[in-house]
């Protein structure tokens, strides 16, 4: 019998357009989302990665 093993979801790092990254920091500072709204409808799996984003390029 062989032994047959569940598959597992490889998690990938993305890399974001810099226009993508811009448009989401500007959306959460005018308070259309919060950061873990943006990370859900966007699918970002990172938990701090819309945050770096919003030291980085935020005002």
């Amino acid at each position: 019998m062989e032994k047959v093993e569940p598959k597992r979801r490889r998690r990938s790092q993305r890399d974001y357009p810099l226009a993508f990254k811009l448009s989401v920091v500007e959306q959460v500072e005018k308070g259309e989302m919060t950061y873990k709204q943006a990370q859900k409808r966007y699918g970002i799996q990172g938990r701090s990665t819309v945050l770096v984003w919003l030291r980085k390029h935020g005002r």
